[in-house]
């Protein structure tokens, strides 16, 4: 998990951004050292949790393993997952995430609706390494 980038859990679930107190903008992955926006003079910035909801702007699929530094068992074949890219209309912003299993580009359109969960991205017997997952909504757990 990488510390403050989200928080809570179950319908507490939330992605962490940080906004701007001169311009307003909001940022994620957050930002701690200055405004990233080039046209802001520079403000204050605070967490903000973000919307745990958004529209699917776009999505495609990984049929291929990553080079390092992806975490991946060589030994265990290749799984492919689903990437989403939402749309969270009030902080005007795009993140990108892996769908939960079992969805795939066959399930998903543009536009749809979906919600932020938390998920596992890898574990080993000492450690489990948190993530967010994007699922369309009414789509149990």
């Amino acid at each position: 998990m990488v510390a403050g980038w989200f928080a809570g859990d179950g319908d507490d679930f939330r992605l962490l951004g940080t906004r701007c107190s001169a311009c307003t903008s909001v940022f994620f992955p957050r930002e701690d050292a200055h405004c990233r926006n080039p046209e802001c003079p520079g403000g204050d910035l605070a967490e903000v949790p973000l919307s745990r909801r958004g529209h699917v702007w776009s999505y495609t699929d990984s049929r291929y393993r990553p080079p390092s530094p992806y975490v991946t068992n060589p030994e265990l074949p290749w799984e492919p997952y689903t990437l989403i890219a939402v749309e969270l209309a009030a902080e005007r912003l795009v993140v990108l995430g892996q769908a939960v299993p079992g969805v795939t580009v066959a399930d998903l359109a543009v536009g749809m609706e979906v919600e932020v969960v938390p998920g596992v991205l890898h574990e080993d017997a000492d450690t489990i390494w948190m993530t967010w997952r994007w699922r369309p909504t009414g789509v149990a757990a």
